[in-house]
């Protein structure tokens, strides 16, 4: 009798799939069915909530600001210490019937180097520890068998970074896979073979490694850009970087809402890119450490052309590019020579136009007014930025000897 049910079940069954699933009868209705023969009592669904795949918001939330500036560093003091080089063994070769063997001691491994290498995918020094320990070599042992060397220790640091100690720059990294030996490992100690000698056929003489070098280097980052907008809190540099680039930093109606520098990237129809970098707003006494201080300053030594961004707010504009040239030429002598433009941002405000026109009679650079807040007339800035970049790429960077920067 059992046997009988199973057959007619398993009989309706395969009526069922040629009928309706086969046919496709069933294949629009097959999703939430609930499947009630003999043979299936539990209900199957495909389109339940532990079935079916999360999925995560597409709209990607932003680190703010606070957050940003706990992983971005810009400096480190980083002690570095290399590893030791094994001692060497004073053992004698031990042989049936071999009664005089000889010293076979081998010598000790190496220390372990520690080096700094330039990644382009590194945008921070946050990662840099206070300490490094390289990896010590090992000791020798017998039958001649040399102890294995410490292994390299590889440090990942940004483009543009400068190493320096007791006050004198020491290396300057700004080309990716750049190399830089911090600490070189000591050598291995010298096992009693090596003292084998003539006069000396059995030596009991086994030196000990040498200690690796050990060093406290200062690291500072300064941003690799080719522009850098200058000015003071609250002028709109964040604003326009938005506007004339892909960079999305931090935008409020109050100062010093940038708290470290932003790199933005625009983009030209011939595939030419140009970096743009926001340096946090600068006040009176900047070269002085007042403020953000000179730790910002320094992000504009690497900027081959400056944007000296205004607020057409203050009724003496001309007044702010002043001091900028004056804190810039305080910190660096003939830093505010270089190729520049002046940006007066702002113009959406009522009082914008008779500023702009005060501007422009008080002084003979060119002025590019701009409104970042409505994007007007900033294709002339991209223009003239682009136009300033070609200069850059035919003259070379004399200042450094190396090649131009290029993203």
């Amino acid at each position: 009798m059992f046997t009988k049910t199973v057959q007619v079940q398993f009989s309706a069954l395969i009526q069922w799939s040629t009928q309706g699933f086969l046919s496709g009868s069933y294949r629009g209705s097959l999703r939430n069915q609930t499947f009630s023969h003999g043979l299936f009592q539990r209900p199957v669904s495909t389109s339940c909530a532990l079935c079916g795949k999360t999925r995560r918001s597409p709209n990607k939330s932003e680190i703010s600001e606070k957050k940003l500036t706990r992983y971005f560093v810009d400096y480190r003091r980083v002690k570095f210490v290399a590893g030791s080089g094994g001692k060497g063994a004073c053992t004698f070769h031990s042989e049936p019937r071999k009664e005089w063997g000889g010293p076979d001691g081998g010598n000790g491994g190496d220390g372990g180097s520690i080096i700094l290498k330039v990644n382009k995918q590194v945008k921070s020094l946050s990662a840099v520890a206070a300490l490094y320990l390289g990896d010590s070599g090992e000791a020798g042992g017998s039958k001649n068998c040399y102890g294995r060397n410490g292994k390299l220790t590889f440090i990942p640091v940004p483009a543009g970074t400068i190493v320096t100690e007791q006050g004198k720059v020491v290396a300057d990294l700004s080309v990716h896979g750049q190399e830089f030996v911090v600490v070189h490992g000591g050598a291995g100690g010298k096992g009693n073979r090596f003292f084998l000698s003539n006069e000396n056929r059995a030596p009991m003489t086994a030196t000990p490694g040498e200690q690796g070098e050990e060093r406290v280097l200062q690291l500072e980052l300064r941003t690799m850009a080719h522009a850098g907008l200058v000015g003071f809190p609250n002028a709109g540099k964040s604003s326009l970087l938005r506007a004339i680039s892909n960079a999305k930093p931090a935008v409020a109606a109050y100062p010093f809402t940038t708290l470290n520098p932003h790199v933005g990237i625009i983009k030209y129809r011939d595939h030419e890119q140009v970096a743009v970098a926001d340096i946090p707003g600068l006040i009176r006494g900047a070269h002085l450490n007042r403020g953000l201080g000179v730790s910002f300053l320094r992000h504009i030594e690497r900027c081959r052309f400056l944007l000296f961004v205004l607020d057409l707010s203050d009724p003496n504009p001309w007044v702010q590019l002043d001091h900028l040239r004056f804190e810039l030429d305080q910190y660096e002598p003939g830093l505010s020579r270089r190729p520049q433009v002046v940006v007066a941002n702002k113009l959406d405000l009522p009082q914008a136009r008779e500023n702009l026109e005060a501007l422009r009679a008080r002084i003979s650079q060119r002025v590019i007014a701009v409104s970042a807040l409505t994007g007007q007339n900033t294709e002339e800035l991209i223009l003239h930025l682009r136009e300033l970049y070609d200069g850059y790429l035919q003259a070379g960077d004399g200042a450094t000897g190396q090649a131009p920067l290029t993203w």
